[in-house]
């Protein structure tokens, strides 16, 4: 047995970790169906889908395909059920789904008792999309669980405007990932783990295979008191001839998390951890002006954008969750485009009515408008709730509107069993596409989800 030189799997396979000769590898629900895909061999002939209500004791024959992905129909809405494939003497592993109604285009599903990737987690999270040079959408998500390794990605692909998606590959280790393209070519930018080691690695296939990666920075873990690399999929944003993104140092076990930002010459190469600059984590401190009394566990989550006077300024989540105020602040600190080693400085909050959810903010290259679609708080008791998600507009950064709500389930749910969340976003001539990290259907709850989704909203700036 060889070492293995990539960062990319077709698919992981763990050691001694039943995953079945037959490795399905995307799920669908729908209301009285379930779309299936898996991987061939050129050794498999026909493949048969069984399937059973989850409660029953017997499966039964669905039908029988020459190709790799078939739907099983003709189902009970809202039910509960077990299928496997299989192909002469090799058979998947036994896989669940919940039909039912959802939202938006299904990228990927995992029923919350599914433990299909348990090595890592079990639950769908951290949405990245890109859209490649040649014309096609990719999206990536991790599988977490709170206490579990939280070390593995799926990157999945449609060639039809997002109306159908299609298994690319996995990285391993890769959490909290995001792509981007640069000069043409495919970047992804992690952790190993949850603040676990900053990793990029590049693709030259569309995401099928990616260079082993290189760790830009050394993280631990956050699962025995260490502290580590923390962020989330931000846009990778260009000023003044550098590449930025976010980051933060710390944990949630040691109760805080320092703002960082890293950056490189847009001409370096980007896999030479030389070409790196970050700056010194700043941490949150309540005597700032502006901010909200009482506790905070301060910042995560930043997105980088230029306000209207020129300053590149990290815009950040804040936890309100103890303060008096409870909700509808953001934190804003400016980065020092002149030097890419200084710390951040406090710039100033700005009423933000979604700051318990990590949101992106864009501007529009037509209008110079400032939009984010947030995860917005409208009752101080559930400052937590995750049901409605807004499209957001500002002309200034520092006053802003509802458009739309884009996905309201305030009134089908309770804020404990749904959440659209962790919404990436692109604006894409007079539209924007989004891939969302959504509970719904019977979700382990709102923060645990079970899908990643797709979505358009057509014509935005006429609505």
């Amino acid at each position: 047995m060889k070492g293995y030189n990539k960062w990319s799997y077709t698919p992981y396979r763990p050691y001694f970790f039943e995953v079945g000769n037959i490795y399905i590898c995307r799920i669908a629900p729908t209301e009285t169906a379930i779309h299936v895909e898996w991987l061939i061999d050129e050794s498999s002939a026909e493949h048969s889908v069984f399937f059973k209500k989850r409660a029953d004791a017997d499966y039964t024959l669905a039908g029988k395909t020459d190709g790799c992905e078939f739907d099983i129909t003709n189902l009970e809405t809202e039910c509960d059920y077990e299928f496997y494939v299989a192909s002469g003497e090799k058979k998947s592993r036994v896989r669940l789904a919940r039909t039912g109604n959802s939202v938006g285009v299904t990228v990927n599903y995992l029923h919350p008792d599914d433990a299909a990737y348990s090595f890592s987690g079990q639950y769908l999270c951290s949405p990245s999309m890109v859209r490649h040079p040649d014309g096609y959408l990719l999206v990536s998500m991790d599988l977490f669980k709170g206490g579990a390794p939280q070390n593995l990605t799926l990157i999945f692909r449609s060639d039809d405007e997002g109306e159908s998606w299609h298994y690319v590959s996995e990285l391993m280790p890769c959490f909290w990932g995001k792509m981007f393209i640069h000069k043409g070519e495919l970047y992804m930018l992690s952790v190993s783990t949850e603040y676990g080691d900053l990793l990029i690695g590049k693709s030259t296939d569309g995401g099928a295979s990616f260079t082993a990666p290189v760790t830009l920075l050394r993280g631990s873990n956050g699962k025995a008191g260490g502290v580590g690399v923390h962020k989330n999929p931000q846009n990778v944003f260009v000023h003044n001839g550098r590449l930025y993104n976010t980051l933060e140092w710390g944990s949630w076990s040691a109760k805080y998390h320092a703002a960082m930002v890293m950056s490189c010459d847009v001409n370096s190469d980007l896999l030479d951890p030389e070409s790196w600059e970050f700056t010194d984590p700043v941490k949150y401190d309540p005597t700032w002006a502006g901010v909200a009394t009482g506790e905070s566990s301060g910042n995560i989550e930043g997105t980088l954008t230029l306000a209207p006077d020129g300053r590149l300024l990290n815009v950040m989540r804040y936890d309100m969750t103890k303060t008096k105020e409870k909700y509808g602040l953001v934190l804003a600190y400016e980065v020092n485009a002149n030097d890419p080693s200084a710390p951040l400085t406090y710039s100033h909050s700005i009423k933000f009515p979604a700051n318990h959810s990590k949101f992106t903010i864009k501007q529009d290259p037509l209008t110079k408008k400032y939009y984010s679609l947030a995860t917005r708080i409208t009752n101080a008791e559930f400052n937590y709730d995750r049901r409605l998600l807004s499209l957001m507009v500002s002309n200034d950064l520092d006053r802003w509107s509802v458009v739309i709500n884009v996905l309201d389930y305030r009134e089908f749910a309770g804020p404990q069993e749904v959440g659209f969340q962790y919404v990436d976003f692109e604006i894409e001539g007079d539209d924007i596409i989004f891939a969302c990290r959504t509970a719904i259907n019977h979700a382990h709850n709102f923060h645990d989800s079970n899908y990643i989704t797709f979505h358009r909203i057509k014509n935005f700036r006429s609505i």
